[in-house]
């Protein structure tokens, strides 16, 4: 097994090394050389969530969405696995490229682009793009013979993450006019996609979404529009982030029921993050230093919700977080981050034991949207991202 600190590019022969606190003595050496704060990026466990989610969904191409953890490394490992990629932004665009992926074997799916951003991916190759309204449309009349669109159509959920509904895609019953104007227009809409949202537990909301688009591939038919050639099922496929069991290939049981209703000359796609990235990284921090606070211990930790546990904020994130002396008695304390904050707090009640300075703090599922969203607010550097099983 390698393991490589993706900045310096520097390998090192150790054993293989599942990311569990059972590695104590292989942790607290990469601390010593790479320095603290450290996201130890598991590249088998990629592969493996990757695996689980293209076994519970067979007949579904996997584009992997590069948002909750844009890195060469995470694209390199899926590449090699045969997954496809979603693509957003021209950075995103820029990380595929460099790594010599396809661009037949990608999509771009921000609904909402400047002609600027749709030129850059076509001249990288990608020619599927998605929209949810008129105002999108009308951008791709210059590339009309060049490109291929899928309509986003809007599911709201209030039970999720987050509810990307509530900011793209159109209602279901737009769709049809929608596709009228695009073939009035000349262009070509040859895809249906949604998103549940992210983590979402109930698989119910994608048989329903998948029910109410082939309603409207069925509709457009029968209007005589074009027809639909791909349906594209969104993200949202949620992992555990605590004790309970996640059994994915059991919870895709009814999408994949739903999914035998759909024809067989359609094309299925898929937008996964979370599901692949999220199980895949463990954060490894020091405490800096620590203090007693209305008769409650506090300490202070070299990474905060400024940086890898930037998710608290920003993805409602609740993460397992435990050190190795595990079975010392442990009284009610605080993990607060690095920064001259006082918003810069992890945890306000969690169960440790007494600490000392130097002591690390492990954290579990930290792979989907905490380097992602880092910020090197008052200048504390970002975790250096380690790269083992490569």
């Amino acid at each position: 097994m390698k393991y490589a600190d993706i900045g310096l590019l520097a390998n090192t022969h150790v054993r293989h090394l599942p990311l569990s606190l059972e590695n104590k003595a292989v942790i607290e050496e990469l601390v010593a050389q790479h320095g603290s704060p450290l996201l130890l990026l598991d590249c088998q466990v990629l592969r493996q969530q990757y695996q689980l989610l293209k076994h519970a969904l067979p007949n579904v191409t996997l584009h992997f969405a590069l948002k909750p953890l844009p890195h060469d490394v995470v694209v390199k490992t899926l590449l090699n696995e045969g997954a496809s990629f979603d693509l957003a932004s021209n950075g995103e665009v820029d990380m595929v490229r460099r790594q010599g992926v396809d661009p037949n074997s990608t999509i771009h799916t921000h609904p909402i682009k400047r002609d600027s951003d749709i030129r850059y991916a076509m001249e990288y190759g990608c020619t599927r793009f998605v929209i949810d309204g008129v105002n999108e449309l009308r951008k791709f009349i210059p590339y009309k013979d060049q490109v291929q669109l899928f309509l986003r159509l809007s599911f709201p959920n209030a039970d999720v993450f987050s509810d990307l509904s509530k900011k793209f895609g159109c209602n279901v019953d737009a769709a049809i006019s929608i596709l009228q104007q695009a073939n009035d227009l000349g262009i070509r809409i040859s895809g249906i996609s949604f998103h549940v949202g992210s983590q979402t537990m109930d698989p119910q909301r994608y048989v329903y979404a998948i029910g109410r688009c082939l309603e409207v591939i069925e509709n457009a038919q029968q209007a005589g529009l074009p027809d639909i050639t791909t349906l594209d099922i969104g993200g949202g496929f949620p992992v555990s982030y605590g004790e309970e069991d996640l059994n994915i290939h059991e919870y895709c049981a009814p999408i994949r029921e739903a999914l035998n209703k759909v024809p067989n000359k359609i094309a299925l796609l898929a937008e996964p993050g979370r599901f692949i990235v999220g199980p895949a990284v463990m954060s490894v921090a020091s405490v800096m230093g620590q203090a007693i606070r209305s008769g409650k211990p506090w300490y202070y930790l070299d990474d905060g919700v400024y940086g890898s546990f930037s998710g608290i904020l920003f993805d409602h994130g609740h993460y397992p977080i435990d050190v190795f002396n595990a079975e010392a008695p442990r009284v009610e304390s605080v993990l607060a981050g690095p920064t001259c904050d006082s918003i810069d707090v992890i945890d306000e009640a969690i169960m440790l034991p007494k600490l000392n300075d130097g002591d690390l703090i492990v954290t579990r599922m930290m792979g989907a949207y905490t380097s992602a969203t880092a910020t090197e607010f008052n200048f504390f550097k970002k975790a250096n991202i380690v790269a083992l099983n490569e």
